[in-house]
Protein backbone atom coordinates (compact mmCIF):
# COMPACT_ATOMS: atom_id res chain seq x y z
CA UNK A 1 0.00 0.00 0.00
CA UNK A 2 1.40 3.25 -1.12
CA UNK A 3 0.57 6.01 1.23
CA UNK A 4 -1.09 9.09 -0.02
CA UNK A 5 -0.14 8.36 -3.21
CA UNK A 6 0.67 10.88 -6.30
CA UNK A 7 -0.14 10.18 -10.12
CA UNK A 8 1.03 12.26 -12.88
CA UNK A 9 -0.57 12.70 -15.56
CA UNK A 10 0.66 13.84 -18.69
CA UNK A 11 -2.17 15.29 -21.66
CA UNK A 12 -5.57 16.49 -20.86
CA UNK A 13 -7.50 14.79 -23.04
CA UNK A 14 -10.24 12.44 -22.63
CA UNK A 15 -7.88 9.55 -21.51
CA UNK A 16 -6.16 11.63 -19.05
CA UNK A 17 -9.16 12.50 -18.10
CA UNK A 18 -10.03 9.16 -17.69
CA UNK A 19 -7.37 8.03 -15.72
CA UNK A 20 -7.63 11.32 -13.17
CA UNK A 21 -11.25 10.57 -12.62
CA UNK A 22 -11.20 6.59 -12.14
CA UNK A 23 -8.38 7.15 -9.41
CA UNK A 24 -9.29 9.93 -7.48
CA UNK A 25 -12.94 8.61 -7.31
CA UNK A 26 -11.60 5.01 -6.19
CA UNK A 27 -8.89 6.20 -3.70
CA UNK A 28 -9.62 8.30 -1.41
CA UNK A 29 -5.98 9.09 -0.59
CA UNK A 30 -4.67 9.96 -3.84
CA UNK A 31 -3.62 12.99 -5.45
CA UNK A 32 -3.59 13.85 -8.98
CA UNK A 33 -1.63 16.69 -11.13
CA UNK A 34 -2.24 16.60 -14.65
CA UNK A 35 0.38 18.61 -17.22
CA UNK A 36 -1.15 19.88 -20.56
CA UNK A 37 1.53 22.03 -22.75
CA UNK A 38 -1.32 24.13 -24.48
CA UNK A 39 -4.08 27.22 -22.90
CA UNK A 40 -7.48 26.34 -21.15
CA UNK A 41 -9.81 27.32 -23.88
CA UNK A 42 -13.21 27.76 -22.13
CA UNK A 43 -14.11 28.71 -18.62
CA UNK A 44 -14.86 24.36 -18.12
CA UNK A 45 -11.46 23.04 -18.32
CA UNK A 46 -11.90 20.32 -21.47
CA UNK A 47 -15.41 22.12 -22.84
CA UNK A 48 -16.02 21.56 -26.39
CA UNK A 49 -15.44 24.62 -28.42
CA UNK A 50 -18.53 23.43 -30.62
CA UNK A 51 -20.95 24.66 -27.69
CA UNK A 52 -19.13 28.17 -27.98
CA UNK A 53 -21.99 30.24 -29.40
CA UNK A 54 -20.09 33.08 -30.51
CA UNK A 55 -18.28 32.70 -33.91
CA UNK A 56 -15.08 35.09 -33.12
CA UNK A 57 -14.76 33.66 -29.88
CA UNK A 58 -14.71 30.19 -31.26
CA UNK A 59 -12.62 31.05 -33.57
CA UNK A 60 -9.97 32.55 -31.18
CA UNK A 61 -10.35 29.37 -29.20
CA UNK A 62 -9.50 27.21 -32.05
CA UNK A 63 -6.40 29.68 -32.95
CA UNK A 64 -5.27 29.50 -29.75
CA UNK A 65 -4.88 25.34 -30.33
CA UNK A 66 -3.25 25.38 -33.21
CA UNK A 67 0.20 25.32 -31.62
CA UNK A 68 3.81 26.77 -33.33
CA UNK A 69 1.26 27.69 -36.30
CA UNK A 70 -1.28 29.88 -33.48
CA UNK A 71 -0.53 33.36 -35.15
CA UNK A 72 -0.86 36.16 -32.45
CA UNK A 73 -1.25 33.74 -29.88
CA UNK A 74 1.49 32.02 -29.87
CA UNK A 75 3.14 33.32 -27.12
CA UNK A 76 0.53 31.75 -24.76
CA UNK A 77 2.03 28.69 -26.19
CA UNK A 78 5.26 29.82 -25.32
CA UNK A 79 5.92 30.31 -28.30
CA UNK A 80 8.24 34.00 -28.94
CA UNK A 81 6.63 36.25 -31.25
CA UNK A 82 10.12 36.91 -32.75
CA UNK A 83 9.88 33.05 -34.18
CA UNK A 84 8.99 34.00 -37.48
CA UNK A 85 7.52 30.48 -39.11
CA UNK A 86 6.75 30.93 -42.66
CA UNK A 87 4.79 28.88 -45.10
CA UNK A 88 2.50 27.72 -42.31
CA UNK A 89 -0.90 26.65 -42.45
CA UNK A 90 -3.40 24.61 -40.44
CA UNK A 91 -4.71 21.13 -41.39
CA UNK A 92 -8.06 21.91 -39.57
CA UNK A 93 -9.89 24.40 -37.61
CA UNK A 94 -8.50 23.41 -33.66
CA UNK A 95 -5.34 21.52 -34.80
CA UNK A 96 -1.80 22.34 -36.64
CA UNK A 97 0.28 20.34 -38.64
CA UNK A 98 3.37 18.19 -37.02
CA UNK A 99 4.91 19.17 -40.52
CA UNK A 100 4.32 23.18 -40.82
CA UNK A 101 6.80 24.28 -42.97
CA UNK A 102 8.99 26.25 -40.43
CA UNK A 103 12.37 25.94 -38.27
CA UNK A 104 11.83 22.88 -36.26
CA UNK A 105 8.97 21.57 -37.73
CA UNK A 106 8.36 17.58 -38.00
CA UNK A 107 9.30 15.94 -41.32
CA UNK A 108 5.82 13.75 -42.69
CA UNK A 109 6.34 13.72 -46.53
CA UNK A 110 4.38 10.34 -46.30
CA UNK A 111 1.99 11.18 -44.08
CA UNK A 112 1.31 15.35 -45.09
CA UNK A 113 -1.67 15.56 -42.73
CA UNK A 114 -0.76 14.25 -40.27
CA UNK A 115 -1.89 17.23 -37.05
CA UNK A 116 -2.36 17.82 -33.35
CA UNK A 117 -4.36 19.98 -30.91
CA UNK A 118 -2.42 21.50 -28.22
CA UNK A 119 -4.67 22.56 -25.33
CA UNK A 120 -6.97 21.73 -22.22
CA UNK A 121 -8.75 18.59 -23.44
CA UNK A 122 -6.75 17.94 -26.18
CA UNK A 123 -8.62 16.65 -29.51
CA UNK A 124 -11.77 16.27 -27.49
CA UNK A 125 -12.08 20.11 -27.12
CA UNK A 126 -12.50 19.96 -31.48
CA UNK A 127 -13.55 15.97 -32.14
CA UNK A 128 -17.02 15.36 -33.83
CA UNK A 129 -17.48 12.93 -30.95
CA UNK A 130 -18.63 9.98 -33.28
CA UNK A 131 -18.18 6.92 -30.52
CA UNK A 132 -18.62 4.22 -32.42
CA UNK A 133 -17.96 0.99 -30.44
CA UNK A 134 -15.41 -1.65 -31.81
CA UNK A 135 -16.50 -5.04 -33.36
CA UNK A 136 -15.22 -8.20 -34.93
CA UNK A 137 -11.15 -7.88 -35.54
CA UNK A 138 -11.37 -4.51 -34.09
CA UNK A 139 -11.17 -5.86 -31.04
CA UNK A 140 -7.74 -6.78 -28.96
CA UNK A 141 -7.70 -10.40 -28.33
CA UNK A 142 -5.81 -10.27 -25.03
CA UNK A 143 -9.81 -9.08 -23.26
CA UNK A 144 -12.75 -11.14 -23.39
CA UNK A 145 -15.54 -9.89 -24.65
CA UNK A 146 -17.52 -9.94 -21.43
CA UNK A 147 -14.81 -7.23 -20.32
CA UNK A 148 -15.28 -5.78 -23.11
CA UNK A 149 -18.45 -4.66 -23.09
CA UNK A 150 -18.39 -3.52 -19.41
CA UNK A 151 -15.04 -1.38 -20.31
CA UNK A 152 -17.15 0.00 -23.20
CA UNK A 153 -19.87 0.62 -20.63
CA UNK A 154 -18.37 2.45 -18.46
CA UNK A 155 -16.51 4.48 -21.27
CA UNK A 156 -19.74 5.36 -22.85
CA UNK A 157 -20.86 6.39 -19.45
CA UNK A 158 -17.67 8.65 -19.32
CA UNK A 159 -17.84 10.36 -22.27
CA UNK A 160 -22.10 10.99 -22.29
CA UNK A 161 -22.67 9.04 -25.27
CA UNK A 162 -26.19 8.49 -26.63
CA UNK A 163 -27.66 7.07 -29.66
CA UNK A 164 -30.99 9.82 -29.70
CA UNK A 165 -29.59 12.99 -30.88
CA UNK A 166 -30.41 12.10 -34.32
CA UNK A 167 -33.12 9.17 -34.25
CA UNK A 168 -36.00 11.53 -34.20
CA UNK A 169 -35.20 13.31 -37.54
CA UNK A 170 -37.40 12.10 -40.47
CA UNK A 171 -35.11 12.97 -43.08
CA UNK A 172 -32.29 10.95 -41.29
CA UNK A 173 -35.18 7.85 -41.61
CA UNK A 174 -35.69 8.68 -45.21
CA UNK A 175 -31.50 8.35 -45.94
CA UNK A 176 -31.36 4.50 -43.61
CA UNK A 177 -34.14 3.64 -45.66
CA UNK A 178 -32.56 4.06 -48.63
CA UNK A 179 -28.97 3.09 -47.85
CA UNK A 180 -31.27 -0.30 -45.92
CA UNK A 181 -32.72 -1.13 -49.54
CA UNK A 182 -29.49 -1.29 -51.10
CA UNK A 183 -27.34 -2.54 -48.45
CA UNK A 184 -29.03 -4.70 -45.86
CA UNK A 185 -29.74 -7.78 -47.20
CA UNK A 186 -25.52 -8.52 -47.42
CA UNK A 187 -25.20 -7.40 -43.60
CA UNK A 188 -25.08 -9.08 -40.24
CA UNK A 189 -28.18 -8.43 -38.16
CA UNK A 190 -27.64 -5.49 -36.05
CA UNK A 191 -24.85 -4.03 -38.73
CA UNK A 192 -26.99 -2.21 -40.90
CA UNK A 193 -27.85 1.28 -41.42
CA UNK A 194 -28.35 3.39 -38.15
CA UNK A 195 -27.73 6.88 -36.00
CA UNK A 196 -24.36 7.37 -35.39
CA UNK A 197 -24.10 7.10 -31.39
CA UNK A 198 -22.31 10.93 -30.27
CA UNK A 199 -21.15 12.20 -26.81
CA UNK A 200 -22.84 14.81 -25.82
CA UNK A 201 -25.99 15.82 -24.00
CA UNK A 202 -29.09 16.86 -25.42
CA UNK A 203 -30.67 20.17 -24.45
CA UNK A 204 -34.64 20.93 -24.34
CA UNK A 205 -34.67 23.31 -26.87
CA UNK A 206 -33.50 20.46 -29.85
CA UNK A 207 -29.53 21.44 -29.36
CA UNK A 208 -27.09 19.31 -27.85
CA UNK A 209 -24.11 20.30 -25.48
CA UNK A 210 -21.53 18.06 -27.16
CA UNK A 211 -19.51 16.34 -24.75
CA UNK A 212 -15.37 17.24 -24.44
CA UNK A 213 -12.96 16.18 -21.78
CA UNK A 214 -14.84 18.46 -19.42
CA UNK A 215 -17.76 15.37 -18.80
CA UNK A 216 -15.06 12.59 -18.52
CA UNK A 217 -13.43 15.48 -15.70
CA UNK A 218 -16.77 15.50 -14.31
CA UNK A 219 -16.62 16.48 -10.64
CA UNK A 220 -12.79 16.78 -11.23
CA UNK A 221 -13.33 20.25 -12.02
CA UNK A 222 -16.59 21.18 -10.18
CA UNK A 223 -15.90 23.84 -7.60
CA UNK A 224 -16.62 22.97 -3.81
CA UNK A 225 -16.32 19.13 -5.03
CA UNK A 226 -14.27 17.08 -2.67
CA UNK A 227 -12.57 15.28 -5.52
CA UNK A 228 -11.54 19.01 -6.83
CA UNK A 229 -9.66 19.43 -3.86
CA UNK A 230 -7.41 15.85 -4.72
CA UNK A 231 -6.98 17.30 -8.41
CA UNK A 232 -4.86 19.95 -10.06
CA UNK A 233 -4.64 20.93 -13.78
CA UNK A 234 -1.45 22.88 -14.98
CA UNK A 235 -1.78 24.45 -18.38
CA UNK A 236 0.78 26.07 -20.68
CA UNK A 237 3.22 23.52 -18.73
CA UNK A 238 5.72 21.50 -21.01
CA UNK A 239 6.82 17.99 -19.67
CA UNK A 240 10.37 17.73 -20.59
CA UNK A 241 10.99 14.22 -19.13
CA UNK A 242 9.84 10.79 -17.20
CA UNK A 243 12.20 10.55 -14.65
CA UNK A 244 13.86 7.31 -12.94
CA UNK A 245 15.60 6.48 -10.43
CA UNK A 246 17.91 4.47 -12.70
CA UNK A 247 18.96 3.19 -16.03
CA UNK A 248 17.72 -0.49 -15.42
CA UNK A 249 15.32 -2.62 -16.43
CA UNK A 250 14.31 -2.21 -12.78
CA UNK A 251 14.10 1.07 -12.65
CA UNK A 252 11.27 2.68 -11.94
CA UNK A 253 9.29 6.43 -12.24
CA UNK A 254 9.81 8.91 -9.91
CA UNK A 255 8.09 11.95 -11.16
CA UNK A 256 8.26 14.42 -14.16
CA UNK A 257 10.98 17.28 -14.84
CA UNK A 258 8.43 19.95 -16.10
CA UNK A 259 8.67 23.43 -17.70
CA UNK A 260 6.06 26.82 -17.04
CA UNK A 261 5.87 27.84 -20.67
CA UNK A 262 4.85 31.11 -19.14
CA UNK A 263 8.11 31.73 -16.80
CA UNK A 264 10.35 29.37 -18.55
CA UNK A 265 11.14 28.01 -14.99
CA UNK A 266 12.23 24.24 -14.54
CA UNK A 267 10.95 22.54 -11.92
CA UNK A 268 10.69 18.19 -10.71
CA UNK A 269 7.41 16.88 -9.70
CA UNK A 270 7.99 13.71 -7.26
CA UNK A 271 4.91 10.83 -8.41
CA UNK A 272 4.30 7.31 -7.41
CA UNK A 273 3.14 6.74 -10.61
CA UNK A 274 3.28 8.75 -13.76
CA UNK A 275 0.55 8.55 -17.33
CA UNK A 276 1.49 9.46 -20.17
CA UNK A 277 -1.43 10.14 -22.44
CA UNK A 278 -0.33 12.98 -24.86
CA UNK A 279 -1.23 11.56 -28.40
CA UNK A 280 0.10 8.96 -30.62
CA UNK A 281 3.38 11.22 -31.69
CA UNK A 282 3.85 13.52 -28.75
CA UNK A 283 3.83 10.60 -26.01
CA UNK A 284 6.00 7.81 -27.91
CA UNK A 285 8.39 11.18 -28.61
CA UNK A 286 8.91 12.14 -24.36
CA UNK A 287 9.54 8.48 -24.14
CA UNK A 288 12.54 8.61 -26.59
CA UNK A 289 13.69 11.96 -24.75
CA UNK A 290 13.57 10.53 -21.52
CA UNK A 291 15.37 7.36 -22.42
CA UNK A 292 12.37 4.91 -22.43
CA UNK A 293 13.05 3.38 -25.94
CA UNK A 294 11.38 -0.36 -26.23
CA UNK A 295 11.94 -1.51 -30.12
CA UNK A 296 8.19 -1.31 -30.96
CA UNK A 297 8.23 3.15 -29.59
CA UNK A 298 6.78 4.90 -32.47
CA UNK A 299 6.57 2.11 -35.19
CA UNK A 300 3.33 0.20 -36.28
CA UNK A 301 1.23 3.74 -37.29
CA UNK A 302 -2.30 2.70 -38.54
CA UNK A 303 -4.82 5.79 -38.76
CA UNK A 304 -8.02 4.99 -41.68
CA UNK A 305 -7.62 5.79 -45.04
CA UNK A 306 -10.63 7.76 -45.68
CA UNK A 307 -12.59 7.81 -49.08
CA UNK A 308 -14.96 10.99 -49.00
CA UNK A 309 -17.92 12.50 -51.68
CA UNK A 310 -20.88 14.92 -51.79
CA UNK A 311 -24.17 13.54 -53.32
CA UNK A 312 -27.17 16.05 -53.81
CA UNK A 313 -30.09 13.92 -52.28
CA UNK A 314 -32.55 12.53 -54.97
CA UNK A 315 -36.26 14.24 -54.27
CA UNK A 316 -38.40 11.24 -55.59
CA UNK A 317 -36.39 8.80 -53.50
CA UNK A 318 -36.81 10.94 -50.18
CA UNK A 319 -40.30 11.59 -51.10
CA UNK A 320 -40.72 7.83 -50.96
CA UNK A 321 -39.81 7.94 -47.07
CA UNK A 322 -40.30 11.49 -45.86
CA UNK A 323 -43.11 14.10 -45.84
CA UNK A 324 -42.71 18.04 -46.25
CA UNK A 325 -43.20 18.50 -43.29
CA UNK A 326 -39.92 16.16 -42.01
CA UNK A 327 -37.41 18.34 -44.18
CA UNK A 328 -39.13 21.80 -43.09
CA UNK A 329 -38.74 20.30 -39.30
CA UNK A 330 -35.47 19.04 -39.88
CA UNK A 331 -34.34 22.39 -41.52
CA UNK A 332 -35.68 24.25 -38.23
CA UNK A 333 -33.76 21.60 -35.61
CA UNK A 334 -30.40 23.09 -37.70
CA UNK A 335 -31.44 26.70 -37.62
CA UNK A 336 -31.15 26.53 -33.80
CA UNK A 337 -27.62 26.48 -34.00
CA UNK A 338 -26.52 27.90 -36.90
CA UNK A 339 -22.78 27.89 -36.15
CA UNK A 340 -22.92 24.59 -35.26
CA UNK A 341 -26.05 23.10 -36.46
CA UNK A 342 -27.48 19.55 -35.10
CA UNK A 343 -28.14 17.64 -38.94
CA UNK A 344 -29.47 13.89 -39.39
CA UNK A 345 -26.03 11.66 -39.53
CA UNK A 346 -25.94 7.93 -40.29
CA UNK A 347 -23.76 5.18 -40.64
CA UNK A 348 -23.22 1.60 -41.68
CA UNK A 349 -20.82 0.10 -39.14
CA UNK A 350 -17.66 -2.06 -40.06
CA UNK A 351 -18.70 -5.63 -39.92
CA UNK A 352 -17.18 -9.07 -41.21
CA UNK A 353 -16.48 -10.44 -43.36
CA UNK A 354 -18.44 -8.37 -46.43
CA UNK A 355 -18.27 -5.11 -45.12
CA UNK A 356 -14.65 -3.81 -43.53
CA UNK A 357 -15.48 -0.35 -43.36
CA UNK A 358 -17.27 2.28 -41.82
CA UNK A 359 -19.76 4.59 -43.44
CA UNK A 360 -20.93 8.25 -42.15
CA UNK A 361 -23.48 9.67 -43.61
CA UNK A 362 -24.04 13.75 -42.82
CA UNK A 363 -26.82 15.40 -43.67
CA UNK A 364 -26.57 19.57 -44.86
CA UNK A 365 -29.00 21.86 -46.50
CA UNK A 366 -26.05 22.98 -48.53
CA UNK A 367 -22.70 21.58 -50.09
CA UNK A 368 -19.39 21.94 -48.06
CA UNK A 369 -18.25 24.13 -51.12
CA UNK A 370 -19.48 26.65 -53.44
CA UNK A 371 -21.25 25.19 -55.76
CA UNK A 372 -22.15 27.42 -59.50
CA UNK A 373 -25.90 28.36 -59.58
CA UNK A 374 -26.32 27.02 -62.95
CA UNK A 375 -25.30 23.76 -61.92
CA UNK A 376 -28.76 21.30 -61.92
CA UNK A 377 -28.13 20.35 -58.77
CA UNK A 378 -27.72 23.96 -57.44
CA UNK A 379 -29.87 24.61 -54.29
CA UNK A 380 -31.39 21.36 -54.20
CA UNK A 381 -34.62 21.60 -51.95
CA UNK A 382 -33.86 18.08 -50.13
CA UNK A 383 -30.10 18.90 -49.26
CA UNK A 384 -27.22 17.01 -49.60
CA UNK A 385 -25.49 14.19 -47.60
CA UNK A 386 -21.52 14.48 -47.29
CA UNK A 387 -20.28 10.97 -47.03
CA UNK A 388 -16.76 9.03 -45.76
CA UNK A 389 -15.84 5.29 -45.88
CA UNK A 390 -13.01 4.93 -43.39
CA UNK A 391 -11.28 1.52 -44.35
CA UNK A 392 -8.22 -0.42 -41.87
CA UNK A 393 -4.53 0.06 -42.24
CA UNK A 394 -2.95 -3.36 -41.17
CA UNK A 395 -0.11 -2.37 -38.98
CA UNK A 396 3.40 -3.15 -39.91
CA UNK A 397 6.61 -2.36 -38.37
CA UNK A 398 7.65 -0.41 -41.29
CA UNK A 399 5.04 2.34 -40.63
CA UNK A 400 5.87 4.58 -37.77
CA UNK A 401 7.96 7.43 -36.89
CA UNK A 402 11.74 7.85 -36.65
CA UNK A 403 13.28 10.43 -33.83
CA UNK A 404 16.32 12.15 -34.16
CA UNK A 405 18.21 12.90 -31.08
CA UNK A 406 20.81 15.14 -33.09
CA UNK A 407 18.36 17.48 -34.01
CA UNK A 408 15.76 19.02 -32.69
CA UNK A 409 11.68 20.30 -32.76
CA UNK A 410 10.92 23.62 -32.17
CA UNK A 411 10.23 22.22 -28.28
CA UNK A 412 13.53 20.91 -28.02
CA UNK A 413 12.86 17.34 -28.04
CA UNK A 414 14.25 14.87 -30.31
CA UNK A 415 12.52 15.65 -34.10
CA UNK A 416 10.53 13.29 -35.89
CA UNK A 417 10.23 11.72 -39.37
CA UNK A 418 7.06 9.62 -40.24
CA UNK A 419 7.69 6.45 -42.51
CA UNK A 420 4.08 5.66 -44.01
CA UNK A 421 2.86 3.52 -46.97
CA UNK A 422 -0.79 1.89 -48.02
CA UNK A 423 0.55 -1.43 -49.27
CA UNK A 424 -2.10 -3.12 -52.26
CA UNK A 425 -3.89 -4.59 -49.34
CA UNK A 426 -5.26 -1.77 -48.38
CA UNK A 427 -5.51 -0.27 -51.82
CA UNK A 428 -7.60 -2.94 -52.92
CA UNK A 429 -9.73 -2.44 -49.79
CA UNK A 430 -9.69 1.00 -50.64
CA UNK A 431 -11.04 0.62 -54.29
CA UNK A 432 -13.58 -1.98 -53.03
CA UNK A 433 -14.49 1.04 -49.97
CA UNK A 434 -14.47 3.09 -53.08
CA UNK A 435 -17.04 0.81 -54.78
CA UNK A 436 -19.64 1.00 -51.92
CA UNK A 437 -19.43 4.61 -51.26
CA UNK A 438 -20.71 4.67 -55.30
CA UNK A 439 -23.35 2.17 -54.20
CA UNK A 440 -24.52 4.08 -51.18
CA UNK A 441 -24.51 7.49 -53.36
CA UNK A 442 -26.03 6.58 -56.29
CA UNK A 443 -28.75 4.68 -54.16
CA UNK A 444 -29.55 8.27 -52.67
CA UNK A 445 -28.87 10.73 -55.45
CA UNK A 446 -26.68 12.15 -57.91
CA UNK A 447 -22.56 12.99 -56.94
CA UNK A 448 -21.66 16.46 -57.37
CA UNK A 449 -17.85 15.74 -55.99
CA UNK A 450 -16.94 12.27 -56.54
CA UNK A 451 -15.40 10.20 -54.32
CA UNK A 452 -11.67 11.10 -53.72
CA UNK A 453 -8.81 9.42 -51.50
CA UNK A 454 -7.39 11.72 -48.91
CA UNK A 455 -4.18 12.48 -48.38
CA UNK A 456 -2.77 10.13 -45.67
CA UNK A 457 -3.16 11.41 -42.17
CA UNK A 458 -6.67 13.47 -42.68
CA UNK A 459 -8.18 10.86 -40.35
CA UNK A 460 -6.47 12.10 -37.63
CA UNK A 461 -7.06 8.72 -35.85
CA UNK A 462 -3.83 7.94 -34.86
CA UNK A 463 -2.88 4.57 -33.23
CA UNK A 464 -0.27 1.75 -33.12
CA UNK A 465 2.54 3.90 -31.96
CA UNK A 466 2.59 2.56 -28.67
CA UNK A 467 0.49 -0.22 -29.25
CA UNK A 468 -0.41 -3.22 -26.07
CA UNK A 469 -0.17 -6.43 -26.19
CA UNK A 470 0.03 -9.71 -24.27
CA UNK A 471 4.05 -10.58 -25.00
CA UNK A 472 6.86 -8.40 -24.30
CA UNK A 473 8.02 -9.79 -27.62
CA UNK A 474 9.58 -6.57 -29.30
CA UNK A 475 6.38 -5.76 -31.04
CA UNK A 476 4.69 -3.77 -28.23
CA UNK A 477 5.23 -1.00 -25.58
CA UNK A 478 2.54 -1.86 -22.94
CA UNK A 479 1.59 -5.36 -21.44
CA UNK A 480 -2.17 -5.72 -21.38
CA UNK A 481 -3.07 -3.46 -18.90
CA UNK A 482 -0.89 -0.01 -20.25
CA UNK A 483 2.09 -0.34 -18.39
CA UNK A 484 5.73 0.27 -20.18
CA UNK A 485 6.59 -2.88 -20.10
CA UNK A 486 9.42 -3.22 -17.76
CA UNK A 487 8.25 -0.15 -16.04
CA UNK A 488 5.36 -1.19 -13.00
CA UNK A 489 4.25 1.91 -12.40
CA UNK A 490 4.78 3.85 -15.82
CA UNK A 491 1.56 3.64 -17.84
CA UNK A 492 0.64 4.81 -20.93
CA UNK A 493 -3.00 6.09 -22.52
CA UNK A 494 -4.34 7.00 -25.75
CA UNK A 495 -5.26 5.66 -29.48
CA UNK A 496 -1.42 4.61 -29.82
CA UNK A 497 -2.41 1.85 -27.47
CA UNK A 498 -4.86 0.26 -30.02
CA UNK A 499 -2.60 -2.79 -32.33
CA UNK A 500 -5.34 -3.56 -34.38
CA UNK A 501 -6.61 -2.67 -37.86
CA UNK A 502 -9.82 -0.37 -36.75
CA UNK A 503 -12.39 1.69 -39.33
CA UNK A 504 -13.61 3.89 -36.90
CA UNK A 505 -13.12 6.78 -34.64
CA UNK A 506 -11.36 5.29 -31.06
CA UNK A 507 -11.97 7.67 -28.67
CA UNK A 508 -14.37 5.29 -27.41
CA UNK A 509 -11.93 2.36 -27.36
CA UNK A 510 -9.48 4.56 -26.41
CA UNK A 511 -11.21 5.62 -23.16
CA UNK A 512 -12.25 1.75 -22.48
CA UNK A 513 -8.69 0.44 -22.65
CA UNK A 514 -8.09 3.84 -19.70
CA UNK A 515 -10.58 2.32 -17.64
CA UNK A 516 -8.83 -1.21 -17.62
CA UNK A 517 -5.45 0.56 -16.82
CA UNK A 518 -6.87 2.91 -14.26
CA UNK A 519 -8.75 0.33 -12.23
CA UNK A 520 -5.28 -1.48 -12.60
CA UNK A 521 -3.54 1.44 -11.40
CA UNK A 522 -5.50 1.99 -8.58
CA UNK A 523 -5.29 -1.42 -7.39
CA UNK A 524 -1.79 -0.90 -7.48
CA UNK A 525 -1.32 2.15 -5.17
CA UNK A 526 -4.37 1.00 -2.93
Amino acid sequence: MTKNPVVAIVGSGPIGAAYARILLETNPDVRVTMFEAGPQLTDIPGESVRNIADPAEKELARERSQGPQAGDFRESLGIPKAAVVEGIFTARQGTHLLDFGGEGSAHTETFPAAAASTNVGGMGAHWTCATPAPEFSERVDFIENAEWDDLLANAERLLHVQSAAFADSGVGAAIRSLLSEEFSAELPEGFGPSTLPVAGDAQPDGTVRWAGADVVFGPLVEAGNPLAERFELRDLTLVRRVERDGPGADARVTGLTVEDLRTGETSFLAADAVVVAADAFRSPQLLWASGIRPAALGRYLTEHPVVISTVALDPEGMARFATDADLEEELARRALNPADPVGAVNRIPFSEPDHPFSLQVMYAENPPFPLDPAHPHAGNRWGYVNMGYGMRKHPRVEDGITFHDDELDYRGFPNMTVDYALTDVEKTEIAAGEAHLRRAGEALGTFIAEPRLLPNGSSLHYQGTMRAGANDDGTTVADPYSRVWGIDNLYVGGNGLIPTATTMNPTLMSVAIAVRGARKLAEELA
